[in-house]
């Protein structure tokens, strides 16, 4: 144990496959052990030993467990540990894929997560659940739709007309709605309900969120991003140091153009929909607001670039152009610790050197 200086891990549920070398990259061990006996066997490695790991459900937990006892954690996105793995595709085990997070963490060019915090990932369950209410809401509402459809009783495609009406179809005996029907019809209405509650709950604590946490206020004051952004945003990136410039930010969370460029020809296409979806589509829908309802009466230099963009190139560019803005402004008002100011220009370091410097 004592000669092993890197070691790769492959988490499951219930067992945990190890794959450990040494300096040299002699393979030393390559085995599966019990949950229970993970960490037990993690204490005989040396201090500072790199231990790697997928960045996959419980990767976070371990690694600040490991990190807790002086290990070298780290986690490694899965579509990067993919090409490291030799026997490709068809080779694929927990064996194989825990030697491919060793090899692909011995490459000094890799880029690791950094691991959420207790308190990130607790506020990041308030957004799961959320998003979880919402498509339950959307299948209740639907299948209420259905029912009543049964009976030849359709509303126009609004909750809120639905939510009006419902009661009253419901009571009124005088339309061909069974008798039964009724009885579910109210069951589903008061699920309904109940589900407004439970997102009702979720956006408290969003609210407190951004009511407690700084950084949450002043991401939340960018044109298109409201309390759930802001605080999805803090709480899935956490330092916004870890990326070296905006333009990384950006291609982090997928909103860069698509490059197949050769030759010295470049060619882009659309985004390239990289990282995770969740915090992509808050963006994209707070721009879409900003581009479609709110640009009236409005005369900073964003809504100017918006709205010719958006006479230029059609709405649609100009939403995703505006999420990848304000994603970009978002790593400079994290890591310079300032206020969004609306009416700030930029101004390009090049062109405000001195001739001949």
């Amino acid at each position: 144990m004592s000669n092993i200086t890197r070691v790769g891990v492959d988490l499951a549920k219930n067992l945990i496959q190890v794959h450990a070398v040494d300096l040299a990259g002699k393979v030393i061990t390559n085995r599966a052990m019990k949950r229970e006996n993970f960490l037990q066997w993690c204490a005989q490695l040396p201090a500072g030993c790199l231990v790697a790991m997928e960045a996959c459900t419980g990767a976070h937990h371990w690694c600040r467990q490991l990190r807790e006892r002086g290990l070298d954690a780290r986690m490694i996105a899965a579509q990067f540990v993919a090409p490291y793995r030799t026997q490709g595709k068809s080779g694929k085990n927990d064996a194989n894929d825990a030697a491919a997070v060793c090899e692909a963490a011995s490459r000094p060019h890799m880029n690791f997560v950094p691991p959420k915090t207790i308190a990130q990932q607790g506020m990041l369950c308030v957004h799961r659940l959320r998003e979880g209410l919402k498509e339950e809401r959307v299948a209740c509402i639907n299948r209420i739709r259905g029912l009543l459809a049964e009976f030849g009783v359709v509303l126009p495609q609004s909750p809120e007309v639905l939510r009006q009406h419902l009661s009253d179809l419901i009571e009124d005996a005088g339309n061909d709605i069974a008798s039964m029907a009724r009885l579910v019809l109210q069951r589903a209405q008061e699920h309904w309900q109940e589900l407004d509650e439970h997102l009702k709950w979720c956006d408290q604590r969003i609210a407190a969120h951004q009511k407690d946490d700084e950084q949450v206020q002043r991401a939340a004051e960018l044109k298109g991003i409201g309390p759930v952004t802001a605080s999805a945003v803090v709480a899935t990136v956490g330092d916004f140091k870890q990326f070296k410039n905006a333009a990384q930010f950006g291609a982090w969370l997928g909103l860069t153009p698509r490059q197949h460029s050769s030759g010295g020809k470049t060619s882009l296409g659309s985004i390239t929909k990289r990282g995770g979806t969740y915090l992509r589509t808050l963006l994209i829908q707070g721009a879409k607001s900003v581009v479609l309802r709110g640009l009236n009466a409005q005369d900073d230099a964003i809504t100017q670039w918006v709205q010719r963009l958006r006479e230029r190139s059609g709405w649609q560019k100009a939403v995703v152009a505006l999420a990848n803005k304000n994603a970009r402004i978002l790593w400079a008002v994290m890591t310079k610790g300032e206020r969004f100011d609306v009416h700030h220009i930029s101004v390009n370091p090049s062109a405000a050197m001195p001739t001949g410097a």
